[in-house]
Parts: C-alpha cells; structure tokens; sequence
C-alpha cells in the first residue's frame, strides 16, 4: 500500500494598507498551531473522502484584521517558526498556503513573494505548493513562480471564503496524486480598483466570475481565479491578475487569456457598488430619507477609515460632521455611530456606573488627520466585552450612540450591536466604519450611500501619494494598451 501523503498547512493572513499610519503588530494577530489550526478545515473533521489517506501536519497560522504594514519583527519570527516546523517535520508532499495575498511587511515590497520563496528553499523544488487567497490579493512574479496551484475567492463580499480554502487543498491532493505538476498561466491585468467598486454582486464584476465556472470545466482546465488586486499598497505587484491551472498546457493558457481580455475590456464600467458623496452630502440625503419608514435604518459607510480593508479605525473626520448636525444633537434623529477604537478612552469611563455623565478624548491617536481627538461629551449608556474588540462602551450624545472600542473592529455583525443594547431595525440612521456593506448589514439596510470620506484606505484612490506602482495603470493611467501576454510555467 502507498504510504499517505504529507501535506503541511500554514500562512499568514492579513491585508495591509500602507497609506494607514497603524502598524500591525504581534498583538493583533491571533495565531493557531496544531490541532487548533487543523480544527479551521471542516473537511477534516470527519474527512471527506477525497481529504483521507492525507497526512495533514499543521505549522503555524496568524491572521489579524486589516490593518497598516506589518511589524518587521513580527513577521520574522512568524516566518522563522514556519521553516523551522517545516524542517523538523518534513519532508512533506506538499503544502498549502492558507494567506491573504495583500500582506505588506515594513521593509519588504513584496511580503508573500519573500514567505514563498523561503517556504520553498526548505521544502525543496519537488513538493507542490497550492495558495488560497482573497481576491482582493496580489500575485506578483515571485508569488506566482513558487506556486504550482493559485486560487481565490470568487465573491465580494466574501461568503466563499472556506469554499476557497478547500477547493485549493482538494486540487492539491488530486494534482499529488495524479503525479503530474499542474501547467500554469498568468496575465497580469493593469487595472488597479477599490474593492467597493468591483463588487460581484453587480456589474461587471458578476458577470466577469460568473465565466469561470465554464471556463474551468473545459478539457484541460483544472482552476482559473481573477484578482482584484489591492489598492491601498504603494507596491509594484498591486494591480489585476488572472491565473489559470490545467493538465493542458495550451488549454490552460488559452484559459488564462481570455478571462484577463475579458477583465481588460470591461475596464471603464467599474463603478461603486451604492451612490457616493462627501460625508456631509450623504448626511444631507439620509437625513431627509429617514422620514420615510421603508428606508430605516439607513446606513452610511464611513469608507476611507474601514478597518476591514486596513484604516486606522480612529479617524473622527465622519464623527465631528455628524455631530454638527442639530437633528442628531437634539435627539430628533436616533442614530448610531460605529466605531473609533480608543483604549485609553474606554479605560476612563467604562467602570462608570451606566447613565454617568462622560467627557472624554475619543480617536485621532494613531491617524491624527484633522480633526483629530474629539471632545466627547455625552451619557455612558452600555457596556460589553466583543470577541472582536474587547471591552466596548457606548456614550448618548442626543440621539446618537457612539461606540468605542479597545481593539481595531468592523461592527460587521448585527450581534455585535445588540452587544450594546442597540437593534439596527429600531434607529433611523447607522454610520459604520466599513466599505460595501456585509451581508447581514446589507439585509438590513432600508437604504444605503458610500462615503468618500478621508483616511488610509481613501477610495478616491486618485487621491492617494502613488509613488511605487508600476505603470502604467487604469484609472490612474488611461492612454495606453495592456500587454495581455500570459507567463506560463
């Protein structure tokens, strides 16, 4: 009998902004090994059938929220643990390569390019390496030459997130035991767009993934996978990609080409997935909406400072305009603002009895761009520990609820509002610190506008200091012709 196959899992998994002045330190990355981390995979526990016969062996996970560049130390350390696990428990069949793809490490332009080719010096030219990655990723020429097997999600928002993983580890098993290293295509896309305006959910971003399911069914095709690419790294690999894998080296290529052409020609009707405005124009038309019940609650995404795409989460730019409206200081509009992480804040008041008057500092401490802190003057109306953010408090300023939290989170999850006494249906108005709503804020929403308010993951990217990106690059670039060619391997 054959003996079973080894395959190692590890990565790790972050997006990082680098015009967000947060750095992403140890402590806001939760890491998993051993059975912990084989406990992530359902397809292990049981194992389906295609899964058995499979010798897993965890090494070491660490994922954190969105957030700025990664401490150098951090990542050496991490990086360090991984070939040291892979030596000791080697050698391995294969791996698979559970990451992101948007990673920025200080002092590096191409983090999951330098993690690869480290992975790959330890385990050797022969082990196949497959990689699950979010789609708002980026595949640079490093990334894509230590791979054999690249795949990523193919819905924004992301609810094919484990869908993902194990179609990477699924096509890993079935490409070991074929014995055959996959063909591979790449085609570089020059498109560079904000994940808010590329949303499946709509044009032209559902159509353009709605073809791989035809695509990877030809003869010769085992995946293809189109990345956004993330536009919030100043770094030379950010742009559009489209990789293809088969069995076929011509197919795959073939593959490859035509969804890359296809994403190249419907370049210019990208849009934003709800209206936009400034904050104050957004405040002008949800003010005037909430009059009519059938579009309560309505939701604001305070976009430029979201944390789930790597702001600071403490910019008050959209706070300060809210609380300059008189409907919202006289209580004439029940509203809720979420959030601004500040620990020091939340350490002041939250062992204050509920209903004490607070007057405190909120924000501005880690991206201090005007207004910067803001005096907070107002009630202590709930307390709770998030999972997410730790000790969080609300504070009443009229008819709004302001939260603040300990620890960097996106008030993604209705749970987490009622954590603070607060059911979304029962207010008129939500501003929250995200981009394209999630799903269970999308169902909720009576109606909804995209703020294009400041902050490190601004999404007037044209607004952003540029200084790396290879170019040239639409939208920032627009006369000239994209070289499609695709690199095979």
């Amino acid at each position: 009998m054959p003996r079973p196959l080894r395959i190692a899992i590890g990565g790790i998994h972050i997006e990082s902004s680098t015009f967000s002045p947060h750095l992403s330190t140890a402590d806001d990355f939760t890491v998993t090994r051993g059975n912990a981390l084989l406990a992530r995979y359902d397809w292990l526990s049981p194992a389906q059938p295609w899964a058995t016969d499979v010798d897993w062996v965890p090494v070491l996970h660490a994922r954190a929220l969105p957030g700025g560049a990664v401490d150098p130390e951090a990542y050496r350390l991490w990086r360090t643990e991984i070939l040291d696990e892979l030596v000791k428990a080697g050698p391995f069949d294969g791996m698979l390569l559970d990451i992101h793809g948007a990673m920025s490490v200080v002092g590096l332009d191409d983090a999951e390019g330098d993690l690869v080719t480290a992975i790959r010096s330890v385990l050797g030219p022969e082990p196949f390496v497959s990689a699950a990655m979010d789609l708002h990723g980026n595949v640079s020429p490093v990334l894509f030459a230590h791979t054999d097997l690249l795949t990523c999600y193919r819905t924004a928002p992301h609810v094919d997130v484990w869908e993902t993983r194990e179609r990477a580890a699924r096509n890993l098993v079935d490409a070991l035991r074929r014995g055959q290293r996959p063909h591979k295509a790449l085609v570089h896309v020059p498109i560079l767009l904000p994940g808010e305006m590329t949303s499946t959910r709509i044009e032209p971003a559902r159509g353009l993934y709605a073809r791989i399911p035809e695509i990877e069914a030809r003869d010769g095709v085992i995946d293809t996978a189109i990345w956004i690419g993330f536009a919030w790294a100043d770094e030379p690999r950010c742009r559009g990609a489209v990789v293809a894998t088969g069995t076929d080296a011509d197919a795959t290529a073939r593959a490859a080409r035509e969804l890359g052409e296809h994403f190249w020609a419907a370049r210019e009707e990208f849009s934003f997935v709800a209206p936009t405005g400034s904050m104050d124009d957004c405040l002008d038309t949800a003010l005037l909406a909430t009059a009519d019940p059938a579009l309560r609650p309505f939701f604001i995404s305070d976009s430029g400072d979201n944390p789930g795409a790597g702001g600071a989460d403490d910019v008050t730019y959209a706070l300060e305009r809210l609380l300059a409206r008189p409907q919202i200081r006289d209580g004439s509009v029940r509203a809720v603002y979420a959030s601004l992480v500040d620990a020091d804040a939340v350490a002041q008041i939250a062992d204050l009895p509920i209903g004490s008057p607070v007057r405190v500092l909120v924000g501005g401490r880690v991206d201090p761009r005007d207004p910067g802190p803001l005096r907070l003057e107002g009630t202590l109306e709930a307390v709770a520990e998030d999972p997410a953010g730790g000790r969080c408090v609300s504070v009443r300023v009229g008819g709004l609820s302001v939260f603040v939290t300990s620890r960097r989170m996106q008030y993604s999850q209705l749970s987490s509002y009622r954590r603070l006494g607060i059911a979304v249906d029962e207010v008129d108005l939500v501003i929250v610190k995200i981009g394209y709503l999630e799903p269970e804020l999308f169902d909720a929403a009576g109606d909804w506008l995209l703020a294009l308010t400041p902050g490190g993951v601004d999404q007037d990217i044209e607004r952003l200091p540029y200084k790396n990106l290879a170019r040239p690059v639409f939208p920032l670039d627009r006369d000239f012709a994209a070289d499609l060619t695709a690199v095979t391997g």
